[in-house]
């Protein structure tokens, strides 16, 4: 079969709002987008040079293009979403969660029950929900079987049967769980009346429930029935208690979505709340995995129209974090204040919340997938031109100008690389000066990595401010390095990232990983350098006792300690084995010297 050139199906293209579809060489979906003006949009994959290598990857694999016309773009937007999950195409965002969620079902049937189900069937009962929770499902459940008795059976409660006598009452309504309708002990007038309560109360309306049930207790009160009055009062509070729990801020907010999203370098994460009568009915958040350039205004809209049609939500007003173009009858509100704000806020909230969690889960399940978006997160935070999978930390540590030192620490992708740590002596520089120091081993350092022709790192980091980083700097200069290697330094009092020649700080989220990484390495080449400092003035201390001695030097004390092991060991020593180790003269001296 002949295929039509690209740029001839390009200028047969539409300027209608519509849906596109790239196919490949075997005729296999790649991806489903939609437009305002299908022939700018489609035209502008192939017209302009794009940074994203799968966006390039995609368009080298197009062969042909299809074309949906559609009235307006939000029919576009519709279209779009139900074809991504039809098709599953590789280069569409992936919406990540397509479970099977509980609902609450009344029964049609004469004396309804309620309860719990997956199964959505279609023989005319009521079904409310999904509930992503259940936890709350559970609880919702709770409570209408403590405030109504409802039956619990699944007989056919039919007016004839019950006449002719069919059925006994159960343990249930011994119980007082069940008022007895198979008996005809409770009118079908009144169950109902207690289905139309149950049914506002799975939405949130709790109003004329408790209207209800206060009047129903004052009349008792009245009749002087205290007892049957404690009851429903204890109905009345079960309701409350439950009401006050799920009010978030204004109950004056009825019928509202929310909607808030966080992303990364690959993934976005998409909260819902839905609200009625101030109170939180449902909280579902939504990953989606990108595969392009996708913005998040393009991420949120796909998401809203999924979570809505998913949830059958019939909400007419939104909030949002930022405008997005939606179905014109859908009211879009961007808070500002108040508490509007408050639960765009709470929403976001349990957006990063959901994050924090998945990334738990991830470095467990799938550690190589955690470090490749640790590492993207590194490179976006800190503005580098490549992820830094080799990260190296120095550290300088001395008491007072003794026993200057200094660590390096490694790190390869995201983890400790302990092999490659290098401990220094300071070697150039006379007394406390942490700049010349650090400008002395940073220089050590590469000069013996370029003349080894081992790698270099994509990342240094400096434990310290602008003084050490310019010396740091300095040391790559002298070397050509300047350009070829990141560089930062991070001051330990606010936790501040310095790039060189620049004055202003950068301040890194307290949560953020990029900084726990940071932390991290700063923290090993401070441990590591402490260590090799102590072990350092601990040798100096024993080799000042023993070289004290007349007549014993810096060799013989190595020989002692090789085989001795400790000073104190050497105390503890016979005459005859000291002088098995360093001969006659020298072990009469030491062995005279300790007893």
């Amino acid at each position: 079969m002949t295929q039509i050139p690209i740029e001839v199906q390009l200028s047969s293209l539409p300027k209608n709002p519509g849906v596109y579809q790239f196919y490949d060489a075997e005729g296999k979906i790649l991806y489903v987008g939609k437009a305002k003006n299908l022939k700018k949009r489609v035209s502008s994959y192939f017209s302009k040079n794009h940074e994203s290598g799968k966006t390039r990857v995609l368009v080298k694999k197009i062969r042909s293009i299809q074309h949906i016309v559609v009235p307006t773009e939000s029919d576009a937007l519709l279209l779009e979403n139900n074809l991504i999950k039809k098709y599953r195409p590789r280069y569409n965002v992936l919406l990540k969660d397509d479970k099977t969620y509980p609902w609450i079902c009344i029964k049609k049937e004469r004396f309804p029950r309620v309860f719990a189900t997956r199964r959505l069937v279609k023989d005319g009962s009521e079904y409310f929900g999904p509930y992503t929770s259940m936890k709350t499902l559970h609880t919702l459940l709770d409570l209408i079987k403590s405030v109504y008795p409802l039956r619990t059976c699944n007989y056919d409660l039919s007016k004839e049967k019950i006449d002719h006598g069919k059925y006994k009452v159960c343990l249930e309504y011994h119980l007082g769980n069940c008022k007895g309708p198979c008996e005809d002990y409770q009118s079908e007038e009144e169950y109902n009346r207690q289905i139309q309560e149950i049914r506002e109360i799975v939405k949130g309306d709790f109003k004329a429930s408790l209207h209800y049930f206060r009047g129903q207790m004052t009349s008792l009160a009245q009749e002087m029935k205290f007892e049957e009055a404690q009851k429903i009062k204890e109905k009345i509070e079960v309701l409350e208690n439950y009401q006050v729990k799920t009010t978030i801020v204004n109950p004056k907010i009825n019928n509202v979505d929310v909607f808030s999203i966080i992303s990364d370098e690959e993934y976005a994460y998409v909260n819902f709340l839905q609200l009625s009568h101030g109170s939180i009915i449902r909280s579902h958040t939504m990953e989606i995995k990108k595969k392009l350039e996708e913005t998040e205004e393009e991420l949120l809209q796909l998401a809203i129209v999924e979570i809505r049609q998913r949830f059958q939500s019939l909400s007419r007003e939104l909030y949002l974090p930022f405008p997005v173009s939606l179905p014109p009858e859908l009211k879009v509100t961007v808070p500002k204040l108040g508490d509007k704000k408050k639960i765009l806020e709470l929403s976001e909230r349990n957006a990063k919340y959901f994050r924090q969690d998945r990334f738990k889960q991830i470095k467990i399940i799938d550690p190589d997938r955690h470090t490749n978006r640790v590492m993207a997160q590194l490179k976006s935070d800190l503005r580098l031109s490549q992820e830094p999978r080799h990260i190296e930390c120095f550290d300088n540590s001395n008491i007072q100008g003794a026993f200057p030192v200094a660590a390096c620490v490694v790190f390869k992708d995201g983890k400790p690389s302990k092999k490659d740590y290098r401990h220094f002596n300071i070697k150039s520089v006379v007394g406390p000066d942490d700049f010349a120091s650090m400008e002395e081993v940073v220089y050590r350092r590469y000069d013996r990595l370029l003349r080894e022709g081992k790698d270099l790192p994509q990342l240094i980091v400096i434990d310290g401010g602008k003084g050490q980083l310019s010396s740091a700097v300095k040391s790559l200069d002298d070397l050509g390095l300047r350009g070829k290697i990141a560089i930062i330094g991070i001051a330990k009092r606010l936790e501040e990232i310095y790039f060189p020649e620049d004055s202003i700080p950068l301040y890194l989220d307290k949560k953020s990983e990029s900084l726990k990484i940071i932390q991290q390495l700063r923290n090993e080449a401070h441990r590591f350098g402490i260590s090799f400092h102590r072990d350092k003035r601990s040798k100096a201390a024993i080799n000042s006792e023993l070289e004290s001695i007349d007549g014993i030097g810096e060799k013989t004390v190595e020989d002692l300690l090789k085989y001795f092991k400790s000073v104190k060991r050497i105390k503890e020593a016979s005459l005859e084995n000291l002088i098995s180790i360093v001969g006659r003269s020298k072990a009469k001296k030491i062995y005279e010297s300790f007893h």
